[in-house]
């Protein structure tokens, strides 16, 4: 397979999923149920998600510029800010795309060169993987009695031993092999392990690593602000547990990963996680959808204005340096 044909799978598959997911879901649930429920649903609720969602982003753009800083570069929030949004409402056309054009932006209006403003993107998104994992593995914790009991109800206690034994020893075996392989897969993975501990450990040599880290938290606490304090627009969804909303949110996270920006894949994913509280259908892909909604709203506002904005704003920066 050449790179043109891989090229043009890597974005038309995603469309095409996100196309078949968003049928799916309509299957599941009506169009005109989701807006009787939009139209019923408190926009209190989903007006403050949207502002803990801006605020995620906003401490996103700040925290970059603790990573450009010791590499010599003055960034501008306004620039760092507005190479946000445009990275957010650019996936939602070319999967990654976005990161590339972020990187791109701060070459053309700060003259951070590509590859070092790409690094430190590359630096960002492995902090939020590990943040990411720390979330799931504490879901695991609290949740671990509600889990095991639906593991166990579902399947044998047994088989389940067994199964995990057995992907622990194929794990064990999978890590010797990589270990000792030099091929160029085996390299690939080495080099990916290699760079999130380099990643990892890089954070806690920044000048201003504590800021880093409480914005790196603060992020992702509003994530899961935005997420639960949405979820009281619908009243079906007001006495939701912890533990719906952290398995909810954790699979409404990967569904963003499957197509662009999660289109008909993060309804499912709120209804799939949700299910196993026994939470009924349509509130659950009525939510996903509100949810999804407006905060792909706020993306397109603030990312189309970023795009416009941000030549006329470094234009005028320009001619005020040259008074």
């Amino acid at each position: 397979m050449n790179k043109q044909i891989k090229s043009i799978l890597k974005i038309t598959l995603p469309l095409v999923l996100g196309v078949f997911l968003v049928w799916y879901s309509l299957s599941k649930v009506s169009i005109g149920e989701i807006i009787e429920y939009a139209q019923n649903a408190d926009y209190i609720y989903i007006i403050l998600g949207v502002f803990l969602g801006l605020l995620s982003h906003l401490s996103r753009s700040y925290r970059w510029l603790f990573m450009l800083e010791p590499m010599g570069y003055k960034v501008k929030f306004g620039n760092s800010v507005m190479a946000v949004f445009a990275t957010y409402l650019i996936n939602y056309t070319i999967p990654r795309a976005g990161e590339v054009a972020r990187a791109s932006i701060l070459t053309n209006y700060e003259g951070v060169p590509f590859e070092k403003g790409f690094g430190t993107i590359v630096a960002e998104r492995i902090a939020d993987m590990i943040i990411m994992l720390s979330i799931i593995a504490i879901t695991l914790f609290l949740q671990f009695d509600f889990i095991y009991g639906f593991l166990v109800e579902k399947f044998n206690p047994v088989k389940i031993g067994i199964a995990l034994a057995l992907c622990a020893l194929l794990g064990l075996l999978f890590l010797r092999l990589i270990k000792r392989s030099q091929s160029k897969l085996a390299l690939k993975i080495k080099g990916f392990a290699n760079g999130l501990i380099e990643g990892a450990l890089s954070i806690f040599k920044m000048k201003k690593k504590w800021a880093f880290i409480f914005h790196t938290l603060f992020i992702w606490i509003m994530y899961l602000l935005m997420f639960y304090v949405t979820s009281f627009a619908i009243t079906e969804l007001h006495h939701i547990s912890i533990g719906a909303i952290l398995i909810g949110f954790i699979s409404a996270s990967f569904s963003i990963a499957a197509t662009n920006g999660g289109i008909g894949s993060y309804p499912l994913a709120i209804y799939a996680a949700f299910s196993l509280f026994g939470i009924a259908e349509q509130p659950s892909i009525a939510f996903g959808w509100i949810m999804w909604a407006s905060q792909t709203l706020m993306v397109i506002v603030f990312g189309g204005i970023s795009l416009i904005y941000l030549p006329i704003y470094n234009r005028k920066k320009a001619k005020n340096l040259t008074k």
